[in-house]
């Protein structure tokens, strides 16, 4: 069981949980960082942060549902974007929102970067999710 707590003392947060623990005895499933290419590699949505956040986000739930997993289930995650521009960041974490991911609260980091690992990659997001019985 997952225990999501949003701390009173602390400023309340967009979304998402201060802090997530899991007992122990569960299966945690740790997922790579979800990219924005399609299934033959190809970079979907190049230099549109919304397209590639959408693109993340489906493969994001294609792993999840590999290791028996859903969004709700995610406990954790850091996004990344290719930008310092807090108004890009507010992009890509709104269609975070609307996507799904957001289900639960998770505990989650958004974070502006200089690069990603694939040419014109604008967004990649890493997650941590609680395996169901």
């Amino acid at each position: 069981m997952v225990r999501r707590t949003t701390v009173p003392e602390l400023f309340p947060p967009p979304d998402y949980a201060h802090a997530a623990v899991v007992d122990t005895g569960r299966r945690l499933a740790f997922l790579a960082g979800a990219v924005p290419l399609d299934a033959e590699g190809n970079l979907v949505g190049p230099g549109d942060f919304e397209a590639q956040t959408r693109q993340v986000l489906a493969n994001m739930e294609t792993a999840l549902r590999a290791v028996g997993c859903g969004p709700g289930d995610v406990v954790s995650t850091d996004v990344y974007v290719v930008s310092q521009d807090p108004a890009d960041l507010g992009r890509v974490w709104a269609v975070v929102q609307a996507g799904g991911l957001t289900l639960g609260p998770h505990t989650s980091t958004l974070l502006g970067v200089a690069c990603l690992g694939y040419a014109g990659q604008l967004v990649e997001i890493t997650a941590v999710a609680e395996v169901p019985s």
